[in-house]
């Protein structure tokens, strides 16, 4: 019998690579999970919104906008939610290729991600 670490590093090597898209079945799976951690996941959100955010967190949030930035920059006028499946893959294929500039663009977002998390400090009731 396998111990725990064992097991997990065996589950590490063969799932390193998350660059391909979900499959219509994980898809599913994740769907039923997020339903059946509803309660938990709300619990978690109330409790994190009292809360300043980590710096980890705040960095990850400053490359989300960064990517955001550039999907806008690379789609122009149109909406990503108009693009089919394979449309989304290939922007995402684009922004893997631009890892340079998003680091660039969160870094100079970071100042302002900052002040968003404090301001929302600031604003809510109950603490």
């Amino acid at each position: 019998m396998k111990t725990f670490k064992e097991h997990n590093a065996e589950l590490s090597e063969e799932s390193t690579d998350f660059s391909e898209a979900m499959s219509l079945q994980h898809r599913m799976k994740m769907k039923a999970a997020f339903r059946k951690n509803k309660a938990k996941i709300m619990l978690g959100r109330k409790k994190a919104a009292k809360k300043l955010a980590s710096p980890e967190k705040l960095k990850k949030r400053a490359e989300k906008a960064a990517r955001q930035i550039l999907i806008k920059k690379i789609l122009k006028q149109r909406s990503k939610d108009d693009l089919s499946f394979a449309g989304r893959a290939s922007i995402e294929k684009k922004l893997a290729s631009k890892k340079g500039a998003i680091k660039k663009i969160a870094k100079k977002l970071l100042p302002q991600i900052k002040a968003k998390d404090k301001a929302k400090l600031k604003n809510t009731p109950g603490q």
